[in-house]
Formats: structure tokens, sequence, C-alpha cells
């Protein structure tokens, strides 16, 4: 385990936007407890260095479903957004689907309460069917009622993108080959095993989530954090500043954050 002050400067390494420093938060669904200790681990990390220029905190998407408090994480984040600057939140594949399903797409209710959605709209109050259950008929408007369209409107403004430097940010990844200014929203949210499985230099270091690892993944083109927090309790961030570069992780045995020097 490095000691957080000790960080070393590598020039080989992409870096950010000049004066610019981010952490990168990687899957939350539902965990507002690990979001809210990840913050805090964050908070006294930044304090030991200067003030940069400008300061961002951005979410990678998959901030709902699975976990058990995606309502109140997302009144969190309304209310953060709406008191602080420098957060930016992306869409992930989950966001998309509960907007679509609020929106009264009825053909994806299901598939969404397969995902994480049944957890989702039980932390918003709902009482949801069993798998094997008839929907009722008044479902979808139950939902509609019970999501405020105020978040909804909130969570609709995400971006699906946001680049510093040398870095890209999304939440799936990138189609390898396109150019990243023309990359499609369905890659960017859903995109898997040829993005993961791409040697490919994609025009910028892609920081992403959406596929689970035991630990973070750093390659020569990607770097991935999602490490499956809601069953694991290891939720990750991802330190840059100009060619510096760290992991703030969870530890979920004691719920404590260990700070692991990037390779």
């Amino acid at each position: 385990m490095a000691n957080p002050r000790s960080r070393h400067r590598k020039s080989n390494l992409p870096s950010t936007a000049r004066g610019e420093r981010i952490y990168a938060i990687g899957d939350i669904h539902g965990r507002y407890d690990l979001l809210r200790q990840i913050l805090k681990s964050i908070e006294q990390f930044n304090r030991g260095l200067p003030s940069p220029e400008k300061l961002h905190v951005v979410l990678l998407g998959d901030v709902v479903d699975r976990g058990p408090a995606s309502a109140q994480l997302l009144q969190f984040l309304r209310d953060w957004a709406a008191n602080t600057e420098g957060q930016v939140m992306l869409q992930g594949n989950h966001e998309e689907l509960m907007l679509k399903v609020h929106a009264g797409e009825r053909r994806l209710l299901r598939s969404w309460l397969q995902v994480g959605g049944r957890e989702t709209l039980e932390s918003f109050g709902l009482t949801v069917p069993g798998s094997g259950e008839p929907i009722p008929p008044r479902f979808m408007a139950d939902i509609a009622a019970a999501i405020p369209k105020a978040t909804m409107d909130f969570v609709n403004r995400w971006p699906t993108v946001a680049r510093s430097g040398d870095y890209f940010f999304c939440h799936a990844g990138v189609r390898p080959g396109v150019e990243l200014a023309r990359q499609a929203k369905t890659d960017l949210m859903w995109i898997r095993s040829e993005f993961l499985n791409s040697d490919r230099d994609h025009g910028a270091v892609i920081v992403h989530g959406h596929s689970i690892s035991a630990e973070a993944e750093t390659r020569h083109n990607r770097i991935g954090i999602d490490t499956g927090a809601y069953r694991t309790g290891v939720l990750t961030a991802l330190y840059l500043d100009g060619a510096e570069r760290e992991f703030i992780v969870t530890e979920p045995a004691t719920e404590a954050v260990a700070i692991a020097q990037a390779q």
C-alpha cells in the first residue's frame, strides 16, 4: 500500500488538460454508503495537494440499480450538484433503461427489473411484482408517480462523454476504429468484448466502468474501474492530475480506504 503523500510523476503517462485535476468514480449501483465513503477519502486525499486550477469529480454511470439506495443516492447527487461545482455525471446503460421505463416504454420493464430496476423501484417505495407475477395495469403510472419528474430531468441532462487532455471518459467504452467524436451512444453505454479485447490506439486513454474486474484494469489504451461495488463493497476512484495517476478504493472488510499506486 503506497503512502498517499509519496506520489511519483511518470513522464511516459498521458496527461489531463493543463491545470485540471480529476477524480473518476466507477459504477456505484445504488451503494450510497460507498459513495459517501469514497468522497470523504477523496476530500482527505485532496487536502495534501496544491490547489488545482480546475477540479472535477466524474461519475462514470450506472449510479442506479442493483444496490439498495438508488433513490437516496439520486437525491444526494441533485443536492450536491445544486450546491457545489465540478461534478460530471455520465449516463450509463442502467440510467438509460430507467429513463425509458419512466417515460412509458413498458416493453423494457421486465428487462430492467431483472438487472436491478427492482431494487431501484423499491428504494422509491414501490412494491414490485415477483418475476412470475403479472404486472398490474397501473404499474407504469405508479412508477411515473413514485420517481419525481425533476429527478428524471436531472438524470436526462447527464452527458455520455467527457474529456480532459489525453483522457476520454465514458460508461462502457468505444467502438475500435471509430473516431471519438463519431461514437454511437449505444456503444458508449453498452459495448464490451470488442472494446475490452482491442489493443488499438483509440485516440485517447478511455476511462470506463461497465465491465466488472476484481481490481482496476490499466492498459495502454484504457483504464477500467468497475470493481463491482454493489456486491463486493469495493468502489474505485481514479485520481488524475497532469501525468500523475493513482487509485483510491474502499476496503469491504474494514470499510477503510486504501490508496494503491497505479501501474
